[in-house]
């Protein structure tokens, strides 16, 4: 079979399973990708190209809305989006969507319903529900929590750029990770949402609190407390310099330990609470919750990546974080029908929903203790 005949038989194959492909002579699906992870109802515009074998389209999912699409290993979600650019590696759960010029590398993954604008790039960045990214936007490194709902999100002003890199020492470090939000209240729905003005951006490592506001037009180079409206105007530099300075192991050492700390309370999160939940119906979600799980792996694997070197080129040993297996207190099981996740988490009683945060803080506590140098 030639090239081209192959081509055409997967496409049509795709077809006979219910994808809606709106000009197969302008669709690519590479020999890699299983056609049995395209689901039903997914619908591929003129200029898509699907790659990898980890690819994964849920009920609904839509490519290329806005443009060409090149998606590589990507897993999206029921009605999840992407409508032009390019993507690898990116989990976009139930209704996440990326809007056109995306550009989504590993490590990337969007919760229900988070959304960017235009030309967003994004590595290794974890938007929980309802998060949104305005357009012109380089967002990598971070985590953002806050919200409630898609009318109460935490939300990221347009031209707003995360500074992941530290020029200091031989080559320059990214232990760099900023935390907005936290994860042990962001992922129960109820926390106050952020704001970050537009037009500026922030010098990672940062921890940003609920409720906070960063005005427009500024470099954000301090932490922000909760419940804050922060403006800080620059102030003049001019010392000498040094290519071979280094600043100190702390406190950026301790700062990104407690980053690894959220990502693992998120990872008990989904292990034990998302996947958990998802009966044996719903293949399609579970298969996204794995991928999702995948990612966090690969995000704390990158984290300690970046700590340990920048910790080894100062002289310190890097500590070993546990991955803390404690159990959830709730009594967790799969049922059927299976019950969306965010209405789940929205019927939470008051009391379970203070249990799972205090068990989410014992996670992150139990690594900040070990990561105490």
């Amino acid at each position: 079979m030639t090239d081209v005949a192959a081509i055409e038989a997967r496409l049509s194959a795709l077809a006979g399973r219910g994808v809606q492909i709106i000009d197969p002579r302008q669709t690519y699906v590479g020999p890699e990708v299983r056609v049995g992870r395209i689901h039903a109802g997914v619908v591929l515009h003129p200029g898509t190209r699907l790659q990898g074998a980890r690819t994964f389209l849920g009920p609904g999912a839509e490519l290329g809305r806005e443009g060409p699409v090149v998606a590589v290993d990507c897993v999206l979600g029921e009605r999840a989006r992407i409508d032009g650019g390019y993507a690898s590696g990116a989990v976009l759960l139930r209704g996440a969507s990326a809007g056109s010029a995306a550009h989504l590398r590993e490590g990337t993954l969007l919760e229900e319903e988070a959304s960017t604008a235009h030309a967003v790039g994004l590595k290794h960045t974890i938007v929980l529900c309802f998060g949104t990214l305005g357009s012109l936007i380089n967002f990598c490194d971070v985590l953002l929590a806050g919200g409630t709902s898609r009318e109460d999100h935490s939300e990221v002003g347009s031209g707003f750029i995360h500074f992941n890199f530290t020029p200091w020492g031989a080559r320059g470090d990214k232990a760099t990770a900023s935390l907005v939000g936290d994860v042990p209240h962001g992922v129960l729905l109820r926390s106050r949402r952020i704001f970050l003005g537009g037009a500026g951006g922030m010098v990672g490592p940062r921890e940003v609190g609920f409720g906070a506001v960063t005005g427009a037009g500024q470099v954000v180079r301090k932490d922000v407390p909760e419940d804050r409206l922060v403006v800080q105007p620059p102030r003049a530099v001019d010392i000498a310099y040094s290519p071979e300075h280094l600043d100190a192991a702390e406190p950026r050492a301790r700062r990104q330990v407690r980053y690894i700390a959220q990502l693992h309370a998120l990872l008990a999160w989904y292990r034990q609470v998302r996947l958990a939940r998802v009966p044996g119906s719903r293949d399609d979600v579970r298969a996204v919750m794995t991928a999702a799980i995948e990612t966090l792996t690969l995000c704390v694997a990158e984290r300690e990546k970046r700590l340990a070197a920048f910790l080894k080129e100062r002289g310190v040993a890097m500590p070993k974080l546990p991955a803390p297996e404690l159990a959830c207190p709730l009594a967790i099981a799969a049922e059927e029908p299976y019950v969306d996740h965010v209405e789940w988490v929205r019927g939470l009683a008051a009391q379970d929903v203070s249990r799972c945060v205090e068990w989410l803080r014992a996670v992150e506590a139990s690594v900040i203790e070990a990561g105490e140098l």
